[in-house]
């Protein structure tokens, strides 16, 4: 397994490199060093797990579930060969990367490259620049990230530190769903009646549901701490549907990282994180001795059903007889809408200097469910999802490649900037007209250019939380809110002094959410609700963000292995 080590990047003579790398090798640090070049190898298998009593095939990488942890530094150039030896067609996305002038290693499938069909590779090679912290990856084609993720740590570069006292150790902890039933035939099901999938049958911790399950006694992912050391946790948030309250049972958290950037600690009980983002938290195991349970449960806000079971992991202190039942942990209400919004409210970036001041580009995207009709379906009408009205199609050739080779006929470059209809957004529930318009349309960004999104809920059907995710970027949340926004008066509330730096953003339900980020990396660059279900109704659109001047401000050449469609 690679590991990591001294960046091959740093402007150094020889022998300078040399003595640094030496010295790397030399380094009591918990992983091996080794040059600043990491490879590895993501076989696509099909495997037989079992789990709650119920044994089925899934898609792994290395037969592995979760697959492996990738691990690196600012710094490093990795390089990673996935060869699809299942019968889905695979892509693979690595969340929360900028991929700067690299969108071909970005992974969405029809978005920057076409899947990696059954028996062939493709080698994603990319640089990592100015980002260290706790991301991860994905699946990115059907609803395969069900199965096919895993952890992307990123350690600061040789000589780096982190702004917080150095951790005893680290733990990486991924909440997931398991279905006792094979996915795609699920959503199949679903999307033959026009209605949702069947929710999942478990929420999982690192692949494991706990023993609050049936059959998942040996099914339970546990720690080791000794009494008075501090443990870094990495909690990445893999659920395909769902919002996740996290809490330890007698221990108090200090939240110092999100999404892989650094905010202003500050300690809590209990922690939210929505599908798509990263957290990391310190941990002093200073409690009495004993085991105690690490739990999550859904949060859910919005009047729809979700799999609100809870799935457990053990903080298990050295020397403590495993015969001991662990302690469960307090966790809010399901339904806890100000827990969430005081939560939401304590995240300030650490150092957030690049905070655009000045828009070029006032963008506000309303989110919306609907119904359109189907012939096929039960009810003659299908659930759809959209943005401004506009429930996004899949191409059948990657967008990039589009743009890249400018061939026609693939997108349009019209993505309206504001709905195309203004209404009370979030008043009384709408659930007549629900009709969406479908395209494949795409909103243009002038090269480094700065923008302002609103994200407004709507109550469409119903009002609901969503998760948003931009790839290619990172963004400031400036702002966020209860009921319609006020363009005349919200504005002025603004944090521009210290607000948190994310790649993937709630939406509350019944609200709004805006950011701002400067367009300077030039490509095409997804932006999707990260909840599978939604996303698979058309709840997304792509930015083309144009070259700047002159090379270095241009989109990279695809690579020769990129792959057909």
């Amino acid at each position: 397994m690679a590991s990591p080590g001294c960046s091959q990047r740093f402007h150094l003579s020889v022998l300078s490199l040399f003595f640094t790398c030496f010295l790397a090798f030399l380094s009591s640090f918990p992983f091996t060093t080794e040059a600043a070049l990491k490879r590895y190898q993501f076989d696509i298998v099909v495997k037989n797990v079992s789990r709650l009593c119920h044994a089925k095939p899934i898609v792994t990488v290395n037969g592995r579930y979760p697959g492996p942890t990738i691990y690196a530094r600012e710094g490093d150039h990795v390089v990673i060969n996935v060869t699809n030896h299942a019968q889905y067609n695979m892509s693979i996305h690595w969340h929360g990367l900028k991929q700067f002038r690299n969108g071909w290693a970005d992974g969405p499938a029809y978005i920057t490259q076409c899947p990696i069909q059954s028996g062939n590779s493709y080698t994603y090679d990319f640089n990592i620049t100015g980002q260290r912290g706790t991301l991860w990856w994905h699946a990115h084609i059907l609803w395969l990230r069900a199965t096919v993720y895993g952890a992307l740590v990123i350690l600061p570069s040789k000589g780096a530190s982190f702004p917080f006292p150095q951790p005893a150790q680290e733990a990486e902890l991924i909440l997931g769903e398991w279905w006792n039933s094979d996915v795609e035939e699920i959503v199949k099901q679903g999307n033959k009646l026009g209605l949702p999938p069947r929710m999942s049958d478990a929420h999982t911790i690192n692949g494991k549901p706990g023993p609050l399950f049936p059959c998942s006694e040996k099914y339970t992912y546990a720690i080791e701490v000794q009494w008075g050391k501090t443990y870094l946790l990495r909690i990445i948030n893999a659920a395909l549907n769902d919002e996740l309250f996290f809490a330890i049972a007698g221990h108090d958290m200090t939240v110092v990282e999100i999404d892989a950037t650094y905010i202003k600690p500050f300690t809590t009980g209990s922690l939210l994180i929505a599908p798509g983002q990263t957290t990391n938290v310190l941990v002093r195991a200073d409690r009495s001795p004993g085991r105690y349970f690490m739990a999550t449960q859904p949060f859910n806000d919005a009047p729809i059903p979700v799999d609100n079971k809870t799935a457990t992991a053990i903080l298990q202190y050295k020397g403590i007889p495993t015969t001991i039942t662990p302690l469960l942990p307090f966790l809010p209400a399901p339904n806890d809408s100000a827990f969430a919004d005081a939560y939401n409210a304590k995240l300030r970036s650490l150092n957030s200097g690049n905070v655009p001041l000045e828009v070029d580009r006032h963008l506000f995207y309303t989110i919306g469910l609907g119904s359109n009709p189907c012939q096929s379906c039960l009810n003659g009408t299908r659930l759809a999802a959209s943005l401004n009205n506009i429930s996004f199609i899949m191409p059948k050739v990657g967008l990039l490649q589009a743009h890249y080779f400018n061939l026609s006929g693939v997108f349009r470059l019209d993505f309206p900037d504001r709905p195309p209809t203004a209404f009370n957004y979030t008043g009384a529930p709408l659930t007549a007209n629900l009709g969406t318009l479908l395209g494949t349309r795409l909103s243009r960004l002038a090269f480094n250019s700065t923008v302002e999104l609103v994200l407004q809920d709507t109550n469409l059907l119903t009002v609901e939380s969503h998760p948003f995710h931009l790839h290619g970027y990172n963004f400031f949340v400036v702002g966020r809110g209860i009921g319609n926004f006020d363009p005349a008066n919200d504005p002025a509330k603004f944090n521009l002094v210290d607000p948190p730096e994310r790649n993937t953003v709630g939406v509350p339900t019944g609200g709004w959410t805006a950011i701002r980020f400067r367009a300077d990396n030039p490509g095409v660059w997804f932006m999707h609700c990260h909840l599978e279900l939604h996303t698979m109704w058309g709840l997304k659109m792509a930015f083309v963000v144009e070259n700047g001047n002159g090379p270095e401000e241009s989109i990279l050449p695809p690579p020769k292995d990129l792959p057909p469609c």
